[in-house]
């Protein structure tokens, strides 16, 4: 059977089980379950390759202890061990801070919940997941793919949307942003990990040449992600990805330590990433930052945070912003000229309202940016919806090839339809608004305001008697 196959059979098993309801929970449920075949199967490499190696996970508790036989352990009783022993044990694993597969798998464990109440209908989820072998490469490429869509799924799992950004917006980003292996590559909000995983892939395709290039890059990784679900998705995404050590992945608030102790060792040479936006940061979270830009806005919090942690010279960032980060004012001005003042803000690419949905219908914006010398000029690029489509959707998302032309324009730069500059000028007589709008683009002339709103308002008198018409002539059929 194909790792497709296996996967869609798995999901379709999980549907049977009364025990887990939507997607969200599905997915949490697959995540653990693939996140404790993969550890055994890189152990059991690991085991050959390195003498004196010991897996990180008791031997009672390994995978191949309690799932490999087909014919092992079924019903109340698996459901017994999974909920009494195998969560229990996991989530308390001792071990040292420099023990970092010990402190993931607890890490993972920390917030896990096992949903499914059907010990035979686990038992076949398992005997499922024991067909992929893991330390197939190609297996696991596929896997890793397969593994992308069902984070894609999680744009409809209701609030889980939030941690996933399509792919093709990451992928633009890395491509244009070019880390490079040995450089330290930072998420600070990094959800399921499409950051990183662009990130090593545009490494690998460009720059990894000798298993000491691929060293350098794993090593030169950090993330962080707050919340549990997210969290151990990011992790497992880490391991489908050949990531040896996804320790770098930490599970805590990047916000909630203090802004002035991010001294010069935590500088870092790269961030890409999409920090929550249209959300508050809990209680005394702002405390942490000097008065003047505390905000309970969380990507307000982490624009300042992220021009801090940039090395002072030649740090460079990537990031998603709404476009209230755009005009707003108070905070938000002195935000954004800290940010003129530090970096260069040499681009804004402009995204299509739909570019997220169905989880957010805002306006987004891709700000890249260089830190240690001033914005004297900033560029606009207007990424519009493919001509023909109305919009972008689930059947209809926006892919990286759509951003072709922008990738074309990027080092060869002029004014055209979808791309202008301001100056720095212009953007301090606007009070540091940056919601500059295409000046390209042809306003309609819709009327006189005036004359509009008179208009509507006739339009809805006429409505109005339509509608009691036509109640008038129901009721009297109701009396025949």
């Amino acid at each position: 059977m194909s790792v497709r196959n296996t996967v869609k059979s798995i999901q379709d098993i999980m549907r049977q089980d009364v025990g887990v309801d939507g997607d969200a929970q599905r997915i949490s449920q697959l995540c653990w379950m693939f996140f404790l075949k993969i550890i055994d199967d890189q152990d059991r490499e690991l085991e050959l390759m390195q003498k004196g190696y010991r897996s990180p996970i008791p031997e009672k508790l390994q995978w191949r202890s309690w799932a490999a036989d087909p014919e092992g352990m079924t019903g109340d009783a698996l459901l017994s061990f999974i909920n009494d022993k195998l969560f229990p044990s996991l989530k308390e694993l001792s071990g040292t801070a420099q023990d970092g597969r010990r402190r993931v798998v607890r890490e993972v464990f920390e917030d896990a919940y096992n949903y499914m109440k059907s010990g035979q209908l686990m038992r076949q989820v398992v005997n499922k997941l024991n067909a992929v072998d893991f330390n197939n490469l190609a297996e696991r490429q596929h896997f890793g793919d397969i593994y992308e869509q069902i984070l894609n799924d999680l744009q409809s799992a209701g609030n889980a949307g939030e941690y996933y950004t399509p792919r093709a917006v990451t992928a633009f980003m890395a491509n244009r942003i070019d880390p490079r292996p040995g450089e330290i590559l930072l998420d600070p909000a990094c959800g399921t990990g499409g950051f990183l995983t662009c990130a090593i892939r545009h490494m690998r395709e460009r720059y990894v040449k000798k298993p000491k290039d691929e060293q350098k890059m794993q090593q030169a990784l950090r993330a962080t992600e707050k919340k549990q679900l997210p969290h151990m998705l990011c992790v497992t995404n880490m391991l489908l990805h050949g990531i040896d050590d996804p320790s770098f992945v930490r599970h805590d608030n990047t916000l909630a330590r203090p802004y002035v102790s991010y001294t010069q060792s935590d500088r870092v040479d790269v961030v890409l990433t999409n920090p929550p936006f249209g959300g508050r940061e809990e209680d005394g979270i702002e405390s942490n930052f000097p008065k003047h830009f505390q905000t309970r806005e969380t990507a307000d919090l982490f624009l300042a945070l992220i021009v801090r942690l940039l090395k002072s010279s030649g740090g460079r960032a990537a990031m998603v912003l709404p476009d209230g980060s755009l005009f707003g004012e108070g905070v938000k001005t002195r935000l954004k000229e800290h940010l003129l003042e530090e970096c260069n803000l040499h681009t804004i690419v402009r995204l299509p309202n739909s570019v997220f949905k169905p989880y957010a219908s805002i306006g987004t914006n891709l700000l890249f940016f260089e830190k240690g010398t001033p914005t004297k000029e900033l560029w606009y690029y207007e990424q519009r919806v493919p001509e023909g489509q109305k919009a972008y959707s689930m059947t209809r998302p926006i892919r990286f090839e759509h951003f072709q032309p922008c990738i074309d324009w990027w080092d060869k730069r002029e004014e055209n339809e979808v791309a202008w500059k301001v100056s720095l000028d212009e953007i301090k007589a606007r009070n540091y608004n940056l919601d500059f709008k295409n000046p390209h683009t042809v306003d309609v002339d819709h009327g006189d305001p005036t004359e509009l709103l008179a208009k509507l308002e006739e339009s809805e008198r006429e409505t109005a008697k339509l509608r009691d018409k036509l109640k008038t002539i129901l009721e009297e059929a109701l009396l025949r």
